[in-house]
């Protein structure tokens, strides 16, 4: 696996970057290459929830599964993010349901993460907060792999610099403030 770690100054306090931030209908707002993202259950916030995460891959337009794993109130988030299977979502499938009288009991396995990003909130003073971006990603194997990783590496560095940066402004412009807490 590989890993990135980003922190930032957030012009705004802890209660309102995690609030902006916890809104699953401003994720495609601030989330690099998200087209959309919608929960699959009743659920919309809180650990365990799972949504289905459109992305903009060039032409290509994959939804993967998007699932809230770690979720503290106003200290950490975490997604955890897997290949969408067919038929039911990798959180039905890790509910252990019995098919049927005899049926197969489900071991609750799924696919493997492709990645986990996690995001911390802490506070930094008055009315100001450190939002720390840290991503896991599943890197290939083999020579291929060791080919490609340097590329991927590249890849998913730019985009979670880009993901934190535009998530820091765009919780400033929910705030109303901008880095040095100036109304904006």
């Amino acid at each position: 696996m590989g890993h990135m770690k980003y922190a930032s100054d957030v012009g705004a306090p802890v209660e309102v970057a995690f609030t902006y931030t916890d809104n699953h209908q401003f994720v495609p707002d601030w989330a690099f290459a998200v087209a959309a993202f919608e929960p699959l259950g009743d659920s919309d916030h809180g650990a365990g929830t799972v949504f289905a995460a459109t992305l903009r891959v060039g032409l290509w337009h994959p939804t993967v599964e998007c699932e809230i794993t770690d979720y503290r109130r106003n200290a950490v988030i975490e997604y955890t993010l897997r290949r969408r299977r067919t038929g039911k979502s990798a959180h039905a499938q890790s509910a252990g349901t019995s098919e049927g009288g005899g049926g197969v009991q489900d071991t609750g396995v799924c696919c493997s993460p492709l990645c986990v990003i996690t995001l911390r909130f802490d506070p930094l003073g008055y009315g100001r907060a450190v939002l720390t971006s840290e991503t896991e990603y599943w890197t290939p194997r083999g020579l291929t792999g060791r080919l490609l990783s340097r590329m991927l590496a590249a890849a998913v560095q730019s985009a979670v610099r880009r993901t934190e940066s535009q998530l820091r402004r765009e919780i400033e412009e929910f705030h109303g403030t901008d880095l040095v807490g100036r109304i904006a």
